[in-house]
């Protein structure tokens, strides 16, 4: 069985299957925001992402499992223009966070608050600015779904082909590369933006507020979205998306999880709506599809039934590689691991600091 990852604000706890059921470890970084964590197939290493307001965002490197690590570069923007078509540029050329961390093909990806994407191909020793995103038109108009300004928390490395990735924006809509970055194509297509932005303007692709993206490991061209207006998939390499309705008890969340070989199956977690921050009626409850989004089933075993005000963040719901196997946290600090298939779940902490992002390692 995988350990699991927890990132939380104050610190990056691994949980561990042991015989006697999941044990959760001692903090690394106590006490120090860890915002994404990342272990790379490619050559075991694991990365942590740190978010430490007046010292910056750090980025640490562990070659052993987590026992020991080192600081590695962090991702950095260039200095702003002070002459040509960037120079007034109202965004900041600074990271506030660093919100994804994906690998795929020799290549780490980092996406970062405000939207840059950053590439490193020396296992972090250095990051690049692909400003053949940074430097498009389109990215003026990007706005900010929560924070004041846009975000990439979203990264998809096709396993088929690391030259094809496929983002997330908040608020900016999909956009994909087949090129390694060279060249970009907004891929939005289906989305609706009615539920906060003017009639004439809901269906651009540049302003779309998708929370959170997931492909299917072993079919990639079947990607799930969790976005502000509700639930979509994409059959054909996220280039287009259909909405999948109205679920009980809300189409609206954060988080969205696909099983790894399973093309029809993938796990949502409702909350009440953006006003309202919580689960509906107190009840935190998990959906599952199982047949591409033409039904749902509703999940509560284990999790809190009444009073309950969890929210979970766009990377705090994971499956694990047997499709089996979940885990969950929130923002009150609680985490839950489902080990049927999201059926039921277990209740391995209620005392936690807020989770940011769990992943399997």
């Amino acid at each position: 069985m995988q350990d699991i990852q927890v990132a939380t604000r104050k610190g990056l706890f691994t949980v561990h299957r042991a015989p006697a059921g999941w044990r959760i470890g001692q903090p690394q970084f106590p006490g120090e925001p860890v915002t994404q964590v990342l272990r790379d197939a490619h050559d075991g290493a694991w990365y942590a992402a740190l978010r430490l307001g007046h010292f910056g965002v750090k980025l640490k490197r562990s070659s052993d499992g987590g026992a020991n690590w080192q600081d590695v570069a962090a991702p950095a923007f260039p200095p702003k223009p002070t002459e040509g078509p960037l120079a007034d540029d109202t965004t900041p050329w600074s990271v506030d966070l660093v919100w994804s961390l994906e690998a795929g093909g020799g290549r780490l990806w980092a996406g970062a608050l405000p939207a840059g994407l950053f590439v490193s191909e020396d296992g972090g020793a250095s990051w690049r600015l692909v400003e053949s995103l940074w430097t498009r038109p389109e990215r003026r108009e990007w706005f900010g779904g929560g924070y004041d300004h846009a975000g990439i928390h979203s990264i998809v490395v096709d396993p088929r082909d690391a030259a094809h990735v496929t983002l997330a924006i908040s608020c900016g809509g999909v956009w994909q590369t087949g090129d390694a970055g060279a060249t970009w194509a907004n891929t939005s297509e289906g989305f609706d933006a009615g539920a906060y932005m003017p009639p004439e303007r809901r269906f651009d692709g540049n302003i779309q507020d998708v929370h959170r993206i997931a492909a299917c490991s072993a079919h990639p061209e079947v990607l799930w979205a969790q976005h502000h207006g509700g639930i979509y998939r994409s059959g054909d390499g996220g280039r287009s998306w259909r909405n999948l309705g109205t679920p009980a008890p809300s189409a609206f969340g954060f988080a969205v999880a696909a099983h790894p070989r399973d093309p029809q199956r993938a796990w949502f977690v409702p909350a009440h709506s953006d006003q309202q921050r919580m689960p509906v009626d107190g009840r935190m409850v998990v959906n599952e599809t199982r047949d591409g989004g033409a039904s749902f089933r509703t999940h509560g075993e284990g999790l809190p039934a009444r009073a309950a005000y969890h929210l979970v963040y766009r990377h705090a719901l994971a499956c694990a590689d047997d499709g089996q196997t979940l885990a969950m946290g929130s923002t009150t600090g609680g985490l839950w691991v489902s080990e049927d298939g999201g059926a039921g779940w277990e209740c391995l902490s209620r005392d936690l600091p807020p989770v940011a992002a769990v992943r399997f390692a």
